[in-house]
């Protein structure tokens, strides 16, 4: 779209039309969804009203047609559409996210619901659970909001990522969980044997290992993405840790790639946990293990 275009303003089907021309151009798979959204955020419209408007040709402001061009054009290059947005939807929550803070998956909303049936199901009035490695806050809220007479506490360590798992756990915290800033291997001294359910999304990305997407290449901090020659020393230090803070039959609940079900599943059969258990996501890819203290 050229910039004498931009400057009279056009109607929001041609702008719907070039925005997902230039996403689709720069690989991205989900162009017109990505491309509705974005023109949505700066009408503040939702991707529905965005393509109903684009039916009947309606106009948009020269300063609004300019905002989306800018915001095109920093999708084009990859950034996360979450980043642009400022917020990555979980479970019903709107996370804020951005540089600094893993933006959490649709996957992992699997793993959530591991943690939040172990955790319906422990017989305590006010159970206990410790998410690892929170980022977003994303596990530790879902826990929180989905079994409200839980008590939830987030470790998070990155001091880049910190002020987001803060962030959002005054948003949607609800008095019920706690941040501590610490490291996921010697978290929570005070606690050991008085935790219901243990869970954790951690970096499970051999060093090697580059991820083909640029989003998360370029944008996810390295902390959260990459742990060791084989991407598993993050699970180990995990595994004693939530060896050390589990109550007799508690649960631990653990994010892991596809292809590491088996390696996991040693990894926390070795540390003294029992009945490792490897389950599949929507799309039938192994990703969440289980285990008992």
């Amino acid at each position: 779209m050229s910039a004498s275009a931009a400057a009279a303003g056009t109607s929001l089907d041609a702008l719907l039309g070039w925005a997902s021309d230039e996403l689709a151009g720069a690989g991205i798979g989900s162009a017109r969804s990505d491309a509705a959204l974005l023109i949505g955020h700066v009408l503040g419209l939702g991707r529905g009203e965005v393509e109903a408007k684009a039916v009947i040709a309606a106009p948009v402001a020269a300063s609004q047609t300019a905002e989306i061009l800018r915001l095109v054009d920093r999708r084009a290059r990859r950034e996360p559409l979450q980043h642009i947005l400022g917020v990555a939807p979980f479970r019903g929550l709107a996370l804020q996210v951005g540089p600094g803070v893993f933006v959490p998956r649709p996957e992992t909303e699997t793993v959530a619901q591991y943690a939040i049936d172990a955790l319906r199901a422990r017989p305590s009035a006010e159970p206990l659970a410790v998410d690892l490695g929170s980022g977003s806050g994303a596990l530790a809220l879902a826990l929180a909001t989905e079994v409200p007479h839980a008590r939830v506490i987030a470790v998070e360590k990155t001091p880049e990522t910190v002020p987001w798992t803060r962030r959002n756990v005054e948003r949607f915290g609800d008095g019920r969980v706690r941040v501590v800033v610490a490291d996921l291997a010697d978290a929570l001294p005070e606690l050991v044997a008085a935790v219901d359910v243990v869970v954790s999304n951690p970096p499970y990305v051999p060093e090697r290992a580059l991820p083909r997407e640029p989003e998360v290449r370029l944008f996810d901090p390295p902390e959260a993405l990459y742990s060791g020659t084989d991407g598993l020393d993050a699970m180990r230090a995990l595994a004693a840790t939530a060896l050390r803070l589990l109550i007799p039959g508690g649960t631990l609940v653990v994010e892991h790639g596809e292809e590491q079900g088996a390696a996991v599943r040693g990894i926390l059969t070795a540390a003294g946990l029992r009945a490792a258990a490897t389950h599949p996501d929507l799309l039938g890819r192994d990703r969440t293990t289980t285990a008992t203290r």
